[in-house]
């Protein structure tokens, strides 16, 4: 099996990896050109989940490929708003997911991993 990694980062890592017929994405956080999206969870949601979307395109993957993720949230009393926003991407056969309570590496709401199976 080929790995294969796309796409690049400021911090050492890669923002997808194709391994054979899956593809692995890193942690979404809620930043375009640079800087953090204002506006609450459900903002920083939808623009972590079009992060995610742009790193599975790189390696030829959709978000309908997806089939679990991972969720760190920074309070869980978002869970209802980030549900609201994470239902319009999954609207149907949602992946598997787990989600939980974290403080996280910067001052965001919410990061998001995906893995996905994609065969070429």
């Amino acid at each position: 099996m080929s790995k294969e990694v796309f796409g690049t980062s400021h911090v050492p890592l890669s923002p997808a990896v194709r391994a054979g017929d899956f593809v692995f994405v890193s942690g979404q956080v809620p930043v375009v050109g640079g800087k953090v999206v204002e506006g609450g969870i459900g903002p920083e949601t939808r623009a972590v989940l079009e992060n995610v979307k742009a790193c599975l395109a790189l390696a030829g993957a959709t978000m309908g490929d997806v089939v679990k993720t991972t969720v760190w949230l920074r309070d869980r009393d978002d869970f209802p708003a980030f549900n609201a926003v994470y239902a319009e991407y999954f609207p149907h056969q949602p992946p598997a997911r787990s989600t939980a309570e974290s403080r996280l590496m910067i001052d965001i709401a919410v990061e998001i991993e995906a893995i996905a199976y994609a065969p070429r």
